[in-house]
């Protein structure tokens, strides 16, 4: 979702963190991420983002891996070559990865049997991705402060990050705020977490967005909250979303309606405080 809502993150992650120099484009634009070629077989990335200066100029797939996963050394060559022959352009994979293990087990070069080809997954892990501390930086790119807290949160500059973060939030619009400040609560380790749930509990900052008054006393603007109560559910639920979606976790059309439908945000966050640790959808509503 990060990318979806920012597709120039790639480019960000490619050129500026990675040192891959991506041509000059007008724009950068969400393509779909199915991939698929020859059924039954299915193959859908992540996200895919395309870079056009009136025809395309590269095409970068983009997929987040938080475990290991043999089949994608075998899908990753195909979304690829997919992707090159469908936008007649070059094509490169970026996988981003929020611990140095699996970050280092994904940028393995995949040898490909034919000589002279071989894939080099280009990885952004926590070794790459910048520390992001100045509130400025998180209200230009919000999305990469996302990538940034999530890659170091267990690091020593984790308050910092945390500080900078909830200090920006508050300018970034509404919806985004909510769903961002949601994730990174999720994905943080407990110690971070509890920084950023005290941070806000606080009231070190003022706060314009609504996924701040979850954190509030319990009795203030009591009547406004209840008005938009069926908004923060709402909001919760594409929390949770995200969060199954950065885990690689699909969910069956029951299971998304059901998560949809559910206006029980004490429900909801419980699911999203699952998520962080699931491994399956059933892990989440068990």
């Amino acid at each position: 979702m990060l990318f979806k809502n920012r597709p120039q993150l790639a480019a960000d992650l490619l050129d500026g963190a990675l040192g891959l120099p991506v041509p000059s484009y007008r724009e950068a634009r969400l393509a779909s991420g199915d991939l698929t070629e020859v059924p039954p077989t299915e193959y859908r990335a992540d996200a895919v983002v395309v870079f056009t200066d009136e025809v395309p100029v590269l095409a970068a797939v983009v997929e987040v891996q938080r475990s290991r996963d043999q089949g994608k050394r075998w899908s990753w060559p195909v979304y690829l070559a997919s992707i090159r022959a469908r936008m007649k352009c070059p094509a490169v994979l970026l996988v981003v990865c929020p611990d140095a293990a699996t970050a280092a087990w994904c940028g393995q070069p995949i040898e490909m049997g034919h000589p002279g080809w071989c894939l080099a997954p280009m990885v952004a892990g926590p070794a790459v991705v910048p520390v992001v501390t100045d509130p400025a930086e998180v209200v230009r790119v919000p999305e990469l402060a996302v990538l940034s807290a999530v890659a170091h949160g267990g690091d020593i500059e984790a308050q910092a990050i945390v500080d900078g973060f909830v200090e920006g939030l508050p300018s970034i619009d509404g919806d985004r705020a909510q769903l961002y400040a949601d994730f990174v609560m999720s994905a943080l380790p407990e110690a971070a977490r509890k920084y950023m749930e005290e941070l806000m509990v606080a009231g070190t900052y003022k706060y314009k967005s609504d996924f701040a008054l979850r954190y509030v006393a319990e009795g203030e603007a009591k009547g406004k909250a209840e008005g938009k109560a069926e908004g923060k559910a709402e909001g919760k639920a594409e929390a949770l979303l995200l969060v199954l979606e950065s885990r690689g976790i699909s969910l069956s059309e029951d299971e998304y309606k059901r998560v949809m439908a559910c206006t029980d945000r004490l429900e909801l966050d419980r699911w999203i405080s699952r998520a962080g640790t699931a491994e399956q959808a059933a892990d989440v509503f068990s």
